[in-house]
């Protein structure tokens, strides 16, 4: 009796493992609740609305002819690419040099890794930090096809980190200004950067 009992015992724990890790650890996706999926997609579209109406009137809009801005094009939200990725952070504070498009080279801080889960590949990314803003810069299988093939990047503050949590948004993959005008410098993802998947969410890429 005392055997079966250490039997099950054991099977208890494992099972308690097995929950664990699949609910609250091991960088498995966790797809953050959207709310009512429809919303989402609106609140998505009227973001990409608003973009489209400051590259049509800002001074600071890459484009220079502004018919142009009909190149802005995206594949359809889906809050599958909505996922929660668990932070790796590095102990100490390093520096990443970065290539520029034009050349010339930025410093960056590596600020951690996120690991997370897309279409059942373990993926992970390195977070990079320049002054107050945490960035993913990054390829996937659709860069150079439908997608720019300089790769695309995504933006947080540090107030989007939650206990070692970060909610990453690929409906919010844009284009860096580069893709639109070759005056401007873009910073070159790093190679490590590149995703084993088709991340079809978020901006496409068209040619002039």
């Amino acid at each position: 009796m005392p055997r079966n009992r250490f039997v099950l015992v054991g099977l208890f724990l494992i099972v308690l493992a097995i929950i664990y890790y699949s609910f609250f650890d091991g960088g498995n996706v966790d797809t953050p609740a959207v709310g009512n999926p429809e919303t989402y997609r609106l609140e998505v579209a009227q973001k990409r609305k608003d973009k489209e109406e400051f590259f049509r009137t800002s001074n600071e809009s890459p484009f220079t002819d502004k018919s142009q801005i009909s190149r802005l094009i995206y594949f359809n939200p889906d809050p599958a690419y909505r996922v929660q990725a668990r932070l790796e952070p590095f102990a100490d504070k390093k520096k990443l040099v970065v290539r520029l498009t034009d050349g010339s080279e930025q410093v960056y801080e590596k600020y951690a890794h996120a690991v997370f889960t897309l279409q059942d590949e373990i993926c992970r990314l390195l977070v990079l930090k320049h002054e107050n803003t945490l960035s993913i810069l990054f390829k996937d299988k659709t860069s150079g096809k439908e997608t720019y093939g300089g790769g695309r990047y995504l933006d947080f503050s540090d107030d989007d980190v939650k206990e070692n949590r970060l909610v990453i948004d690929f409906n919010e993959a844009y284009n860096p200004y580069c893709a639109y005008n070759h005056e401007y410098a873009c910073p070159v993802p790093p190679a490590e950067n590149t995703l084993p998947v088709d991340v079809k969410a978020g901006e496409k890429y068209s040619e002039p």
